[in-house]
């Protein structure tokens, strides 16, 4: 049987090598902590402690302020020293509780739920505040609660971690694979018509051995090989590789009868169904050939990303480009002064900034751009009309179903920034949609 895939998408040089046989190395933290109350998509969670308030590892510090919305918990025992808006990745003030952290980690006590009904898991993931791990950030609990439960046939772990450089997840499937296996068997426990398939993308021969091996005498769960491409991870890439169904922009993966999770997420799962424990650490990789020492660390959320540099032994060389998440989706930082979320996958430190040197030219209308994107859209066209402020037009080419994912500015001979001209014509389309609605 042949590799599985998605039409359009790329292969770009993907770094892996740098920290892919790195293992996973338990980093503490040593100034103070700081928790943006949005760390998920949905409402800002509500902070239920006050400044000079004593906190523990685990305790909860804010609360979800609505269904679409989580819970976020201290990862040091401390002292609250503010809450105020602080720098994010996103590079905008967020409102973000403060914790001098006294290095006692401290914590409450995890209790493992009993009776494992539907009900209690998903309270239990509720809890923990546990949100999609990919980058994405969608709560955990409302992506298990779909309207129409019985419709969903397919659960599928997103383990293709398709960006270039992050080995994160690779070193989760390497290390700890029991785990994923176990938060696959608690969401297939609430889904009792679905089956459980494992994407893993045929660059991580190890990895998908490793899960094979425990898949072995399983009825419900498989591993599904993919084909090395970008962006073999996106939802609706994935969906449509292990599937063939396609999903839209108007769509959620359960109209398609699927649910989609990352690696990290299930493990999150299975550490708060099992153990009790809530979301307040997560594996990142640090890399990039500015780095001295590459590697994947255990991160505390509310770590600010200078430490993580110094976790990887420092800058070899002063970096041009620092992003947060991967090459083609992150976000450029123009501080290191930011905190983890629970998002933050990697911090990727490039000496030089390669797209900064590229002067975009005139369209050649080569059509390569159209070739790889995975939405099947003409981003040369869109994002002229984007341009040009032309957002109604933009919509009625179909120009939300774009996914973001770059491809259209990488493979682009004129180097336009094609991507940022159709994330600026998304935004205002969508905008203009809610409007008219």
């Amino acid at each position: 049987m042949g590799l599985l895939t998605f039409k359009g998408g790329l292969h770009p040089y993907d770094g892996k090598e740098l920290s892919k046989d790195k293992p996973i190395l338990e980093y503490l933290p040593k100034g103070e902590m700081v928790y943006p109350v949005s760390q998920h998509i949905g409402a800002p969670a509500a902070p239920c402690v006050a400044k000079g308030d004593r906190v523990l590892v685990g305790q909860r510090i804010a609360e979800a302020a609505g269904f679409v919305s989580a819970n976020i918990h201290s990862s040091v025992s401390g002292t609250v020293k503010a809450i105020e808006p602080r720098v994010t990745v996103s590079g905008a003030k967020v409102n973000c509780i403060v914790v001098e952290n006294d290095g006692e980690y401290e914590q409450v006590p995890f209790t493992p739920i009993g009776e494992r009904t539907p009900e209690a898991i998903i309270q239990a993931v509720k809890d923990a505040g546990i949100v999609g791990l990919g980058g994405a950030g969608f709560p955990t609990h409302v992506k298990l609660s779909p309207k129409e439960p019985d419709k969903i046939d397919t659960i599928i772990i997103n383990g293709a971690e398709c960006e270039p450089y992050i080995t994160a997840d690779y070193r989760c499937m390497m290390e700890i694979p029991e785990q994923i296996f176990s938060g696959l068997n608690l969401i297939l426990s609430l889904f009792p018509k679905a089956k459980g398939v494992i994407g893993i993308e045929d660059n991580k021969p190890e990895a998908i051995a490793k899960m094979k091996e425990l898949c072995r005498g399983e009825s419900r769960i498989e591993v599904a090989e993919l084909k090395t491409k970008y962006p073999q991870g996106a939802e609706r890439s994935l969906i449509y590789a292990v599937t063939g169904r396609s999903v839209n922009s108007s769509m959620l993966p359960a109209d398609a009868g699927c649910i989609v999770d990352n690696v990290a997420t299930a493990i999150a799962i299975h550490e708060a169904v099992t153990m009790g424990k809530p979301l307040y650490e997560r594996v990142v990789t640090v890399t990039g050939d500015a780095v001295n020492s590459p590697g994947n660390f255990k991160v505390k959320v509310g770590t600010n990303a200078a430490e993580l540099v110094e976790a990887a032994g420092g800058f070899k060389n002063q970096p041009e480009k620092v992003i947060s998440g991967g090459p083609m989706m992150g976000m450029a930082l123009g501080t290191l002064d930011v905190p983890c979320g629970k998002t933050f996958s990697s911090l990727l430190c490039f000496t030089r900034d390669e797209v900064a040197a590229c002067e975009p030219g005139n369209c050649i209308r080569c059509g390569r751009c159209v070739e790889v994107c995975p939405a099947g859209l003409m981003p040369t066209k869109l994002s002229e009309v984007a341009d040009h402020g032309d957002f109604e037009l933009f919509d009625k080419l179909n120009g939300c179903e774009c996914v973001e994912c770059g491809c259209c500015s990488y493979v682009c001979p004129a180097k336009r920034r094609l991507t940022q001209s159709m994330k600026t014509g998304r935004r205002e389309a969508l905008a203009l949609r809610r409007k008219k609605a």
